[in-house]
């Protein structure tokens, strides 16, 4: 993401874009290697072939809220026919976070860039808790983002259109206004800020 040029001008008389919104996971963080997620499995005394779809397929209402992180991975667990104690699921939790911490420079340097071009910066992701608190804490990269959306602090995912809304309202920019950075397509088929695939 070196030297990429920084530029709000479009034409054909459309308006300029004055604000770009990216995802986290794949888009300012690096997908997790399977090794990593071999590293939950094992927790759960389950291979990745087992865990990694399941974790895949519980996501949402984790990242949207509804359940806690206790419980959440104690509803995994009886999925994968486990039995943990609170030790085990706060080791979960560790490492969950830990796999999700580390985030791409490049990409960093690129929103730097932006942000000291004038142009609104914001951060819209599905996320659970856990990991929101951990990044609000320690990260001061947060601070070149104008807003933040976390899906489970609104209580809103991904690809609900209200969660964008929210962050459009919370940049004060159009849609039109914005370009839209993740790694889904399942992400960009209800109306939104236009999106390019990371």
């Amino acid at each position: 993401m070196k030297n990429i040029p920084v530029s709000a001008e479009r034409p054909n008389g459309a308006p300029s874009i004055s604000a770009v919104i990216l995802d986290y996971g794949q888009v300012l963080a690096p997908s997790a290697t399977p090794e990593e997620f071999g590293c939950m499995a094992k927790i759960l005394n389950s291979s990745f072939e087992v865990f990694y779809p399941l974790w895949q397929t519980t996501r949402d209402p984790y990242d949207r809220g509804d359940f806690t992180a206790e419980e959440y991975w104690l509803k995994l667990a009886a999925q994968t026919n486990s039995s943990i104690d609170r030790s085990q699921i706060e080791s979960l939790r560790e490492v969950e976070v830990e796999i999700w911490s580390h985030v791409d420079q490049g990409m960093l340097d690129w929103v730097s860039q932006l942000h000291a071009a004038g142009i609104k910066t914001g951060l819209l992701s599905n996320m659970p808790r856990d990991l929101v608190t951990y990044l609000r804490a320690n990260c001061e990269w947060m601070e070149n983002f104008v807003f933040k959306t976390f899906s489970s602090e609104v209580r809103m995912i991904k690809p609900d259109p209200a969660i964008y809304e929210h962050s459009l309202r919370g940049l004060g920019v159009s849609a039109s206004e914005s370009l839209f950075v993740d790694d889904r397509d399942s992400d960009a088929e209800t109306p939104r800020p236009r999106r390019v695939c990371s």
